[in-house]
């Protein structure tokens, strides 16, 4: 059996955490991480210490990752202004899966990682159901440069490509601003302190729409099949549970969890509502001894107006 190792860069992510959990258990692989700091969690997988946004960075801690037959490329470069997002995101891409194309001689595959902002979701309501075959959006989008870079790199060449488009992503990581989960509990817990009820920020619509979600664990094993089966090359798949649901019947849920009073819609700017509120969220940590991490590295409540 010829073993097949894959480079996940991004690797300590929410969907990079998962991708390396699921496949440094089988034994028909091996695994590498890329990311800018060493992971915070157990693993077996090699880690490699890369700076994205630097090309010489790139191309020492890549360059010479001769064996690697698969990418997963997860990483994401996050800014409270979204528009400040579209240039280092193309540029990280394009940094680190140029040096990986030229040095893996052996590539089979690489695994772009995408989403629902692909269709526009975070511009305001969009066409329902998202097909794959959609046409883009009038809109300049990094994923639309990754994956163009990526189609261009691959034109010719024996490896093929495949992109995933989750919804929001549901999961376990540190440092992930982009994990629901952990906005959600930040934010409960913040209008505990104040002892305000747990009220709905976004709009009515979306409220009581219907909305869907991807487990971390179910976008790593839907990555894999995605770079392990033919009949999937250079395709665009969109990942999600499967279930669906309205927030208007889970936040009662999520009340009942944290303890709280469970409220209607107040549509609120998330960002300008929690500007002010760092501190709070520092006395929670030392009153209850948590682990001394940001707001800024647990939420990011720009995400929160169209999550």
């Amino acid at each position: 059996m010829t073993k097949k190792t894959a480079l996940v860069i991004g690797g300590t992510g929410v969907s990079g955490r998962a991708l390396i959990s699921h496949l440094e258990n089988d034994p028909e692989w091996d695994v590498i991480g890329v990311s800018r700091n060493a992971p915070y969690f157990d693993t077996k997988a090699k880690f490699v210490s890369v700076d994205l946004m630097d090309p010489g960075s790139c191309r020492s801690g890549l360059g010479a990752l001769t064996d690697v037959t698969h990418v997963f490329y997860t990483a994401y470069w996050d800014d409270p202004d979204f528009a400040k997002t579209r240039e280092p995101n193309t540029v990280m891409a394009k940094n680190s899966l140029a040096v990986v194309a030229d040095a893996a001689k052996n590539l089979q595959h690489v695994c772009l990682l995408q989403g629902t902002k692909y269709y526009g979701q975070y511009l305001g309501p969009f066409k329902t159901p998202a097909k794959e075959s959609d046409p883009r959006i009038d809109v300049p989008h990094f994923y639309y440069d990754q994956q163009d870079f990526l189609t261009g790199l691959q034109d010719g060449k024996d490896w093929t490509w495949s992109a995933a488009r989750p919804h929001v992503i549901c999961g376990y990581a540190l440092g992930n601003p982009l994990n629901l989960i952990s906005m959600i509990c930040v934010y409960a817990a913040i209008l505990k302190c104040h002892g305000m009820p747990f009220f709905y920020p976004g709009k009515p619509g979306a409220f009581t729409s219907i909305y869907q979600a991807t487990d971390s664990g179910l976008l790593a094993r839907a990555m894999v099949w995605m770079a392990t089966t033919p009949a999937c090359a250079n395709e665009a798949f969109n990942i999600t549970n499967g279930d669906f649901f309205r927030y208007q019947n889970l936040w009662p849920v999520f009340a009942d969890y944290f303890g709280m009073e469970a409220a209607g819609v107040q549509t609120t700017e998330m960002v300008g509502f929690m500007k002010d509120k760092d501190h709070v969220w520092d006395d929670i940590v030392r009153e209850n001894g948590l682990q001394p991490n940001p707001v800024a590295r647990l939420a990011n409540w720009n995400f929160t107006n169209y999550a």
